[in-house]
């Protein structure tokens, strides 16, 4: 998983990219790709 500071850029890398809010932190979640994990640190 990535840890970003924007999550901007990797929403649009995958038209399957989802924008999640869990436990007050933002995750970008993927679940045709799993590779795709991101979250904002």
């Amino acid at each position: 998983m990535k840890i970003k500071s924007s999550l901007k850029t990797a929403k649009v890398r995958d038209k399957n990219n989802q924008l999640v809010k869990r436990k007050g932190k933002l995750f970008v979640i993927n679940k045709t790709n799993p590779r795709m994990k991101a979250k904002q640190g």
